[in-house]
């Protein structure tokens, strides 16, 4: 899928799709993921397999992950280019995001 319709498709992303292509820094395992997810939001976001695998599929369709099973025949993810552009254009969002937020943030108090 071209970058373009990629873009329009994903960003902005649900906090599901980020956690999961921010966890493929490295080539994880489904589990993995979940674990890294729970560990890095301190056990806010916590995964379901329901989830996680839908998602996953619906990225690999996409072009966003590739899948390959590792010695032991375990499915492990990886991000592809696409993906990580992806992640770039959601990252510079959320950083705009976050400095209209602290910009503005006392206008709530």
């Amino acid at each position: 899928m071209e970058i373009q319709k990629l873009l329009k498709k994903y960003v902005p992303m649900t906090e599901t799709a980020f956690y999961i292509l921010l966890s493929l820094t490295e080539p994880r395992h489904g589990y993995g993921i979940i674990k890294h997810v729970e560990e890095i939001t301190a056990g806010r976001l916590v995964l379901g397999s329901g989830t996680i695998y839908g998602t996953l599929t619906k990225m690999q369709k996409d072009g966003v992950i590739t899948v390959f099973a590792d010695e032991q025949r375990k499915t492990v993810y990886e991000i592809t280019d696409a993906g990580k552009q992806l992640m770039r254009a959601e990252i510079a969002r959320i950083k705009e995001v976050h400095r209209n937020a602290i910009a503005n943030e006392g206008e709530f108090r």
